[in-house]
């Protein structure tokens, strides 16, 4: 679910730290509770004030929404200037400075979809034995990003940069169930649909049914009809404040080895790394 506008990373934690002006407390703190520097905190929820102004604001705003002394976010105001988070416009009202911006380009580098999902696929524990996809849409094709191979053999071989009919495929099923039936439907035809292998959806009708039992469950399937003998599993990865999927993540079994209780853990398991990598891109 996209955060707030207004809310930091680290609201439900910040919220308990004592304004500058408080006393000193001994009272004990709950075992799983981390030691904040109060001085640090404070610096970060200016910045997210800051932040959240569409103009730049003064230091009185700012310390009575922060609940703060005129003095004590001038002390930061001026420490933060300093280092190049923030910066004054010509009447005196702070801004966010080049160096957050130069720290939110560093963050959206490395939260880059490739390199995010082959860092979390590697060390994905759950998956280890399995071949993990990643996929975006295309129109009516998949096309394939990135590939986690595992140490299983499979019916296909995945290969970055090839291509699928979405309408086979787990991924391609999962990042359409996220959009309106009707653009479905003109894509499909548009694009002619025919069955991979005997198994596939026969019509657009039959596939916007599957398309409907994927919204319900959280995942889609391809059972045969990439290839004889080979499920599939993929769910949709999500970017900050989409509401369609911008990926999807599928895991690949050969049918005839794989037990009723190992594929319902890989579907639980796909999910999850999926939250996962939707979380990374901000979702």
């Amino acid at each position: 679910m996209p955060r707030r506008p207004d809310a930091g990373p680290s609201d439900a934690r910040l919220a308990d730290v004592p304004p500058a002006d408080s006393p000193p407390t001994d009272a004990p703190r709950p075992p799983d509770t981390p030691r904040l520097v109060p001085a640090v905190v404070r610096a970060v929820n200016l910045l997210d004030a800051v932040a959240a102004g569409t103009d730049p604001l003064g230091v009185s705003e700012l310390a009575r929404r922060l609940g703060l002394s005129k003095s004590s976010v001038h002390g930061l105001a001026i420490t933060l200037v300093h280092c190049g988070l923030l910066e004054r416009g010509r009447d005196g009202g702070l801004a966010i400075g080049p160096k957050s911006m130069a720290w939110a380009g560093a963050f959206t580098e490395r939260s880059n979809l490739v390199s995010a999902f082959s860092e979390i696929a590697r060390d994905f524990a759950p998956l280890a034995e399995e071949t993990v996809m990643l996929s975006v849409l295309d129109g009516a094709q998949v096309f394939y990003l990135a590939c986690r191979h595992g140490t299983k053999p499979l019916a296909v071989n995945f290969r970055v940069g090839g291509r699928f009919p979405a309408w086979c495929t787990s991924t391609g099923k999962a990042m359409m169930a996220t959009l309106p039936p009707e653009q479905v439907r003109a894509t499909m035809r548009a694009a002619g649909m025919k069955p991979l292998t005997r198994h596939g959806p026969s019509g657009v009708d039959e596939l916007l049914a599957q398309l409907a039992q994927a919204r319900r469950r959280g995942h889609a399937v391809d059972d045969e009809e990439t290839a004889e003998g080979m499920n599939c599993f993929g769910a949709p990865v999500f970017a900050a404040g989409s509401v369609q999927a911008v990926a999807a993540v599928g895991v690949s079994l050969i049918k005839s080895t794989t037990t009723a209780k190992r594929r319902t853990q890989v579907i639980a398991s796909i999910r999850e790394l999926a939250r996962r990598l939707s979380a990374r891109l901000g979702a």
